[in-house]
């Protein structure tokens, strides 16, 4: 990826996290899949900032996490977003959605 790219889904990373989560409970590597599979391959998560952010993410109480088998029969750690974890993704959302209009107006002044 980019670094541009890189630079920028840093800042995203917990946005993206939580909402994958809000569509299923599911394990660090399935959701640097769905978010790759979601945005069509323009977006990858890095496994390396992933686990620390989930971690993080977990301490702060914005997500649980449980031991489960996989579809492979393989023991891999699900994360799942808590009730507080829910209100912090529309915070999130909101947040983002304010900065994305906002670089979009200085985008098209010409």
């Amino acid at each position: 990826m980019p670094k541009s790219q890189t630079d920028a889904l840093r800042g995203s990373l917990d946005l993206l996290i939580l909402k994958t989560l809000s569509l299923a409970p599911m394990h660090g590597w399935g959701i640097s899949q769905r978010v790759q599979q979601i945005s069509e391959g323009v977006l990858e998560v890095n496994q390396g900032s992933l686990y620390p952010a989930l971690q993080r993410l977990e301490k702060d109480g914005l997500v649980t996490s449980d031991w489960d088998t996989t579809d492979n029969n393989r023991r891999a750690r699900y994360y799942r977003l808590t009730a507080t974890g829910r209100r912090a993704l529309g915070v999130e959302l909101e947040s983002w959605r304010r900065f994305a209009a906002g670089l979009e107006a200085v985008l098209r002044v010409s």
